[in-house]
């Protein structure tokens, strides 16, 4: 199918997308009703009433506020407005977080395929807005989006391409510090600023993660008490590590022992030290090829599979790697083998992260088969951090060279290239929309999504 060349169409065609996704949030019945966004509120509301924060239970559940003390600080101002107006608020952000991030991760592309920007905006726009991860994450009132957007803010800075945003690079490390100190998390990207040797930035996000948790300190003692020495080991605050939600390496293997026993922390041990280690190699190497996007989106995928509880809408940590993968497709010779495969598993991967598959065994593992499909996200994961190709550096001249030839699936080009001047203009690929998720409706995850 060729997309539209004139503006009738595209406007035709945006239209039909943002009426087909509107009608499908409306009437698919997905909807998470603000569980998290009422722990939020309800756990901020008793703290300032002189409740302990980490003492909150949401009323009729065992779901309480599991975050660090520094994100209550953040979220006081709930406590100025109504529950009417705390949604509003949480979808607004959620809406300028998606921007920045569809941002980051498109605009190279978008400028160097000479695609039009607005319609190009808009379809990728309704493409994020399909995915059950965002899906998820709105209808929860979650906060993955916005750390999401602090953390690659800083790989766009670290992607400096001018003058100006050179001298921003100093900022680097501040959004990631930011994202650390209201959820533990993206504190994996400190490291990875370590192991990259980016000893400034890595430096900023330390300094900014330790002075928000000391203000933190400073404000109530006791709940940081509570937290780092209770609160933050205790995983029967956020659910059943065995849930089919949790995508994550433990979660797993909760599902493949459960019910006979406890899954082995000597296994989740080892593969953990084996993903870090495999995460490690390949980052160094991305950053090395000159892919900074590639790198913090590995970064994310490792994230999602070490922690030991990766809910369904933690997974907008890899929405970078799929725009990565489908920019590697893009940048191949077009009507080659490679093109076809890249944008292939791009496509695929898209399809499943918005089909809720997971859900169809929610109920019984279903054998090999319910053991494959409920770790469909899992499989996801793990093909990207093993598979997710390293794109092209950029030479003086404009040109690009190889410089990762051994990447497992190939190389692609930088992020923040500029289009070739005889290069023609190219369409606009618009992956297929999910199919129908189950009716089966998942249980709330909790606040420690």
């Amino acid at each position: 199918m060729k997309p539209p060349t004139t503006t009738l169409g595209r406007v035709s065609t945006s239209l039909a997308l943002l009426t087909a996704v509107t009608a499908f949030l409306i009437f698919v019945p997905l909807h998470r009703n603000w569980f998290d966004l009422h722990v939020y509120y309800g756990a901020v509301d008793y703290w300032t009433d002189g409740g302990r924060i980490y003492d909150y239970l949401k009323p009729g559940t065992h779901y309480g506020f599991t975050y660090p003390p520094f994100a209550a600080l953040v979220m006081l101002p709930m406590t100025l407005v109504g529950w009417s107006s705390a949604i509003a608020i949480s979808q607004l952000l959620n809406i300028l977080a998606a921007a920045t991030v569809l941002y980051i991760c498109a605009d190279a592309t978008i400028r160097r395929e000479r695609w039009t920007r607005w319609f190009a905006y808009a379809v990728l726009a309704c493409l994020f807005a399909w995915l059950e991860p965002v899906r998820d994450t709105a209808s929860y009132g979650q906060v993955n989006l916005l750390l999401l957007a602090l953390v690659f803010a800083d790989a766009w800075l670290l992607m400096s391409d001018t003058a100006r945003r050179r001298r921003l690079n100093r900022l680097a490390g501040l959004g990631i510090g930011l994202a650390a100190a209201i959820k533990l998390t993206p504190a994996i990207f400190i490291v990875y600023l370590l192991i990259t040797r980016r000893l400034r930035a890595a430096g900023v996000a330390t300094a900014v993660a330790g002075g928000a948790t000391a203000i933190a300190a400073w404000a109530d003692l006791e709940a940081s008490r509570a937290y780092w020495t209770d609160a933050m080991w205790n995983t029967d605050r956020v659910g059943s590590l065995a849930y089919v939600s949790n995508q994550s390496w433990q979660g797993m293997l909760a599902r493949l022992s459960e019910p006979a026993a406890e899954p082995s922390r000597a296994v989740w041990a080892v593969g953990v030290l084996l993903l870090l280690c495999l995460w490690a190699w390949r980052a160094r190497r991305a950053v090395a090829a000159g892919d900074e996007l590639a790198g913090f989106a590995l970064t994310g995928i490792t994230a999602c599979l070490v922690s030991p509880v990766t809910w369904v809408h933690h997974l907008v940590w890899l929405i970078p790697a799929l725009a990565v993968l489908a920019d590697a497709g893009l940048r191949s010779a077009p009507g080659g083998e490679r093109r076809r495969r890249l944008l292939f598993w791009a496509g695929a991967s898209y399809v499943l992260l918005c089909s809720s598959i997971v859900w169809l065994w929610r109920w019984n593992d279903g054998g090999a088969p319910g053991f494959l499909g409920s770790n469909a996200y899992v499989w996801i994961s793990l093909g990207l951090l093993v598979l997710l190709p390293f794109r092209e550096a950029r030479k003086e001249d404009g040109t690009y060279q190889h410089s990762d030839p051994s990447a497992t699936i190939g190389t692609c080009a930088h992020a923040t290239v500029s289009p070739s001047k005889s290069r023609p203009e190219s369409r606009l690929s618009v992956p297929p929309a999910s199919p129908t998720p189950p009716e089966s409706k998942p249980a709330p995850s909790g606040s420690g999504g």
